[in-house]
């Protein structure tokens, strides 16, 4: 019997890539995306293997019902709808109301859904600490941090960050306060997630990013602050956080687990040489640690370079 998978937010930038994933493996596929009318948002999900077990649902996380309706027939269910943007006018309005009330919404429908056995976050290392890539405070920008590390937030933090960290707090307490749920959920929290989109959509923040680092462009403070202090990223294959997702989709056992997901960490002007096919001009650091992720879920993380190379080709 095929398994029935909701990808909320499929056709993003990750989501796309866990689309794939589960195609891949035998899946039944549903994917959730806010307008039926953009088809150039999730057109090239369809060019993918097994799309013809692909079902496309339109559909916002404000509106329970339909939150509901779309989940009742899932086994598994991934959440990785949450808007990733940069520049913000009113915070309230295009990041906390989605990020922290869909969060709220979709934590209300899952508990009525009768066959699901596994519901998995795509979270956000700012889930962790709100002011990546810059160091959680009482660190240095060389001090490791892993799971075991206190998460840090602050007001001072970009609000997508601490939308992030909210929307987390929000899942942690659902999960305290419900010992008794008949399906496990766990979270994944990326580094800066890198590589090559499936789609050709200008408008992924991870792929902008990319663009402006590679050709040295600061459309802002925050982008010209990154340049300016040379700041080092943690940065994660988009494929490696795809093939992390299923894995903690589909083994039992790790209910309330939060992986960090994440490689190698370079200064911003080596990502910009490697971009360009060119040498880092110094070595990899391990910073944020994917230990946990490793141990658990069997999985490797490739080389930040190889990454790189793939946006590039």
């Amino acid at each position: 019997m095929m398994k029935t998978v909701g990808i909320i937010g499929g056709s993003g930038f990750i989501g796309s890539y866990i689309t794939r994933k589960f195609l891949e493996e035998g899946y039944n596929v549903k994917v959730s995306v806010t307008d039926i009318n953009k088809s150039e948002k999730y057109q090239h999900l369809f060019d993918l293997k097994n799309s013809e077990n692909l079902h496309i649902r339109a559909f916002r996380l404000e509106n329970l019902d339909a939150l509901k309706d779309f989940i009742k027939d899932c086994d598994i269910v991934i959440h990785s709808g949450t808007p990733f943007q940069l520049n913000v006018k009113d915070p309230q309005a295009e990041l906390f109301d989605p990020t922290i009330k869909g969060t709220k919404n979709f934590l209300e429908a899952i508990c009525e859904s009768p066959h699901l056995e596994k519901v998995v976050f795509i979270a956000s290392v700012a889930a962790w600490n709100t002011n990546f890539p810059m160091p959680a405070e009482g660190k240095s920008f060389t001090d490791t941090f892993d799971e075991k590390d206190i998460r840090f937030s602050s007001e001072e933090s970009h609000p997508y960050a601490q939308a992030k960290f909210i929307a987390n707090q929000v899942v942690e307490e659902f999960i305290e306060n419900n010992p008794e749920l008949p399906f496990e959920i766990c979270s994944v929290s990326p580094v800066m997630v890198m590589g090559k989109s499936l789609s050709t959509r200008e408008d992924s923040t991870s792929t902008g990013i990319q663009f402006l680092i590679k050709n040295k462009i600061a459309p802002d403070d925050f982008i010209q602050t990154l340049y300016d202090n040379n700041v080092p990223f943690a940065v994660v294959d988009v494929e490696d956080v795809a093939t992390a997702t299923f894995s903690v989709a589909t083994k039992k056992g790790l209910h309330g687990k939060d992986y960090l997901l994440t490689s190698e960490t370079y200064k911003v002007w080596d990502i910009h040489q490697m971009l360009n096919h060119l040498e880092p001009k110094e070595k990899a650091l391990i910073v944020y640690k994917n230990d946990l992720a490793r141990m658990d879920l069997g999985i490797q993380f490739r080389p930040v370079r190889e990454t790189l190379s793939n946006y590039s080709s």
